[in-house]
């Protein structure tokens, strides 16, 4: 199958999408964006395209312009949905049971299913994550599933503090440290695994920090995209990751998004 049969509907919604700007999406309940988001995940989630053919779309200049957009509002939408999961989480008197509503959270299942191929998570552990966010999941998830502890860091403040209520809420307080600041907040802590989220930036700064940082042994996970999943967001280049050594790439299967790179630091 030729990945030009989705050439016009790429730009198509990238033009629906400029109807909005940022402060009239913001506006719209969630249940009229979500819709967008599907129509994009439909292209994203083609199972037959292979990565040369979506290579032909990723890389053609005149389809910059319609991925920036499409990019620009997955990001949004991503932010939103875990904010407004935070939020939920802080007002309920269930909040597992409403934290199991989120729309990833079967996704972020299936991810670290996948990562945990790459890294046994295990009680004795402790793992890094950059870039939290607001709900930090993975980590709530891999103490969940695998009694890992873990550490989130997050540079936004209010971000940071709104990240520790929910964590609170759900009795993971002791289990999950939130620390405010960048990837230069890890020197002096310690940790098993270095875990960097797929919208931590900017890539290059984070990865030349951690190489600063780490030793050959420590096993660093980033989550990219790949394939026409590379719609969504932009790939992980080779130049943001010199330095480090690719050991093992998992690809993602079905609705999850991220594929999961396991890498470490070369001398």
């Amino acid at each position: 199958m030729s990945c030009y049969m989705y050439w016009d509907k790429i730009k198509s919604i990238a033009h629906s999408l400029n109807k909005y700007e940022n402060y009239s999406l913001s506006q719209m309940p969630l249940e009229d964006i979500i819709p967008i988001l599907d129509s994009v995940e439909e292209i994203a989630h083609d199972k037959v395209i292979d990565f040369d053919s979506a290579k032909h779309i990723l890389d053609d200049k005149k389809m910059r312009e319609a991925l920036q957009v499409i990019r620009k509002f997955y990001v949004y939408l991503g932010t939103r949905l875990e904010t407004d999961m935070a939020q939920k989480i802080l007002s309920s008197s269930n909040p597992w049971k409403t934290l199991k509503s989120f729309h990833f959270y079967e996704r972020y299942l299936g991810l670290l299913k996948n990562e945990n191929q790459l890294v046994k998570f295990t009680p004795e552990e402790k793992v890094v994550f950059i870039g939290g966010g607001p709900l930090p999941l993975t980590l709530i998830l891999l103490n969940q599933l695998y009694k890992t502890r873990g550490i989130s860091i997050e540079i936004i403040p209010e971000v940071a503090r709104l990240s520790r209520e929910v964590l609170k809420k759900l009795g993971r307080e002791s289990h999950i440290e939130v620390v405010e600041g960048d990837e230069n907040s890890l020197k002096n802590r310690e940790y098993k695994v270095i875990m960097v989220a797929a919208l931590a930036e900017p890539k290059e700064r984070v990865f030349a920090n951690l190489w600063d940082m780490v030793d050959t042994r420590t096993p660093v996970i980033y989550r990219t995209y790949t394939g026409m999943r590379a719609i969504l967001y932009s790939p992980v280049t080779e130049r943001a990751t010199r330095g480090f050594h690719k050991e093992v790439m998992i690809l993602p299967t079905g609705k999850v998004n991220n594929t999961s790179v396991l890498i470490r630091k070369v001398v």
